[in-house]
């Protein structure tokens, strides 16, 4: 197997909710495990997520979990998770539903490279950025 790297988020309280939404955009399959059912619970945190992991159709594995109590986490503003490709139309959809519910901070439009290119921020509080391939001439 060789080594891949993926985005990893940590969430407040509501990992459980933004990894529904993320499986919402991009499809694929979802599991998830709290404290509860691993045994590590704090007191009134069985039912946070402790891991959870989105495998999707296009290859993208995005993980995450909530931060239990005494653990320290900044949001949003030390990661930001990058789209690429040239499926143009999948591209725009997920754009499109990652930014409903949060901002767009760059439209999705063409730039001096070349390529369609936009950012925005999702209802959970996480950068995005998109860019969409353009075919050579």
């Amino acid at each position: 197997m060789t080594s891949r790297l993926n985005p990893y988020i940590g969430f407040s309280d509501n990992a459980r909710q933004a990894m529904e939404f993320y499986r919402d955009v991009f499809g694929g399959d979802l599991t998830m495990s709290t404290f509860g059912d691993m045994g590590a619970a704090a007191p009134g945190e069985e039912n946070k997520v402790m891991h959870a992991q989105l495998e999707t159709p296009s290859g993208f594995t995005l993980m995450g979990s909530d931060t239990p109590a005494g653990m320290d986490r900044s949001v949003g503003s030390n990661i930001s998770i990058s789209l690429s490709g040239d499926d143009a139309d999948d591209l725009r959809r997920c754009f499109v539903k990652l930014s409903a519910g949060g901002s767009v901070t760059m439209p999705l439009e063409k730039q001096m490279w070349g390529d369609e290119f936009g950012m925005c921020i999702d209802p959970f509080g996480i950068p995005w950025m998109v860019n969409i391939t353009q075919p050579a001439s």
